[in-house]
């Protein structure tokens, strides 16, 4: 019989945290997620954040809930000013009009701003079936066609040794997620991952801003009925000392 306390807990909520982490590493999201950019950003000139120019363009765009949508400049090599459009999708059940609201988005940027786009979509749901990638919409040989690179989480499920490998906070993001969802249901086990993520932040040498960053992740994805939260402060506390 699955504990009461277990039943009761709410579905841990995936949008602010990978928002937050998203503005804190946004060039290791840009090396792990889309390392072709990587290769062609300025990195030197540095980025911004539009959050006013987003707010903006999707004040009124009455096409499905938002989630983690960041809207980034930054310059390439070549001095050209880009825009990325980065959304994470974390929405548990297909969205019937998850393609048009990208279409929507790039050509109100578009429209507005006159600026390249590059949209980037991360889907953190849980149905491996649903993988929309692009919007398309026809009228006697007329065509409008708006794709977007789009990145499976759970596709990285055969993959957690390696990324508990890589020094890229997103690798231990992505795996946070991937365990947040195996122990929906197994909150001992859930303990025992969130502690193990974090002593590995600390074995990796990380400074004290990534690692408060991450541990923020990780603490609202693998989120603890009161007990074993208890447990777990415990057992982290004493593994600092040592």
């Amino acid at each position: 019989m699955q504990d009461p306390e277990i039943e009761s807990l709410p579905n841990t909520d995936s949008d602010s945290p990978w928002k937050e982490l998203i503005e804190a590493f946004f060039p290791e999201f840009i090396r792990f997620f889309l390392p072709v950019a990587d290769l062609e950003i300025d990195w030197e000139r540095g980025y911004e954040f539009l959050d006013k120019e987003l707010q903006q363009i999707t004040a009124d765009a009455e096409v499905g809930r938002r989630y983690a949508d960041k809207l980034v400049k930054a310059w390439t090599t070549a001095g050209q000013e880009t825009w990325l459009l980065v959304h994470v999708e974390v929405q548990g059940a297909p969205e019937s009009d998850f393609a048009e609201r990208m279409f929507v988005y790039r050509y109100r940027i578009r429209d507005r701003f006159r600026r390249p786009i590059a949209s980037v979509a991360i889907l953190a749901d849980e149905n491996p079936n649903w993988r929309p990638q692009s919007f398309e919409e026809s009228l006697w040989g007329s065509r409008d066609l708006s794709e977007f690179v789009s990145i499976k989480l759970l596709d990285y499920l055969h993959q957690i040794e390696e990324l508990l490998r890589q020094d890229n906070p997103f690798a231990i993001a992505v795996v946070a997620h991937l365990r947040a969802i195996e122990t929906r249901k197994d909150r001992v086990l859930r303990k025992q991952w969130k502690l193990e993520l974090l002593k590995l932040l600390y074995e990796r040498g990380m400074d004290r801003d990534r690692i408060i960053g991450l541990f923020k992740f990780i603490d609202w994805l693998l989120s603890l009925p009161e007990g074993l939260e208890l447990e777990f402060k415990s057992e982290l506390s004493a593994y600092e000392q040592e």
